[in-house]
């Protein structure tokens, strides 16, 4: 396998940031670079799910770049560089995977992923909590999804889905009650069980909350596009009836 083109993008990092170098690519440090790095990761995912594989390549191309650009400012900083993040990288895989680069005898997906999660305890003993180890800056979904996986792994779980249920509605009362307080903390503290509650719920049926989600979201802006194509008049001029008939038009148009 060539890594010219690797080699090559390397070089063109270094130059950019070097004295006479780009301007913007010289300013940039680790922490001015963070909203880049979600921008590009997400745009990846957008290009995975359209199916357009020019596209994903392109944004596969900038997440790249993000990899590339942090470990050229930590090597100026000389705190590692690229082949370190590489090597380290390497030696994580050969690791995590003794069924492949060792003798280990796993067949199953779930065998290598409970030998993966006792490997990577091995690794970072550092860490006391079974909570430990979730990243701060993903999305709250994201997040909570992690924490209730991570739970679950110590034994922490619903006996059975209609418990689950039981514990959702549950919530939902209880939102109910805070609002009758008209108590804002109250109120978003109940309503965070509830999305917690519910994100368990997507975890117990193996659904990604992030990506189901994104997907309500996507969902939503065809079909109030399609409302507004549909609309004879000034959407704020619609009374709720009407308005609920466009929706279920617009869902029936796309659905077709």
């Amino acid at each position: 396998m060539e890594t010219k083109e690797l080699e090559k993008l390397i070089d063109i990092i270094a130059k950019l940031r070097a004295p006479d170098g780009c301007p913007w690519d010289r300013e940039q440090t680790h922490k001015s670079l963070k909203p880049n790095m979600l921008e590009e990761a997400y745009e990846a995912v957008d290009a995975i799910d359209s199916g357009d594989m020019a596209n994903l390549k392109e944004e596969l191309g900038d997440v790249l770049l993000q990899v590339v650009l942090h470990a050229q400012i930590a090597s100026e900083e000389d705190a590692f560089n690229i082949e370190d993040v590489a090597k380290e990288l390497n030696e994580k895989l050969i690791h995590r995977h003794p069924h492949v680069f060792g003798d280990a005898n796993l067949k199953s997906s779930s065998e290598v992923l409970e030998a993966w999660d006792k490997l990577k305890q091995e690794e970072k003993t550092y860490r006391k909590s079974a909570m430990d180890g979730i990243s701060k800056s993903q999305s709250a979904l994201m997040s909570a999804q992690k924490i209730s996986k991570k739970a679950v792994k110590t034994g922490f779980e619903w006996p059975n889905e209609d418990s689950l249920y039981d514990c959702i509605m549950s919530e939902f009362q209880e939102f109910k009650e805070a609002e009758k307080e008209n108590n804002k903390d109250h109120m978003e503290d109940e309503f965070g069980d509830i999305l917690f509650a519910t994100v368990n719920l997507a975890r117990w049926n193996k659904i990604d909350a992030e990506q189901a989600l994104l997907r309500a979201n996507k969902k939503f802006i065809a079909r109030f596009k399609k409302m507004e194509e549909l609309a004879t008049k000034p959407l704020e001029e619609y009374s709720f009836e009407e308005y609920d008939k466009l929706w279920k038009q617009a869902k029936s148009e796309l659905n077709k």
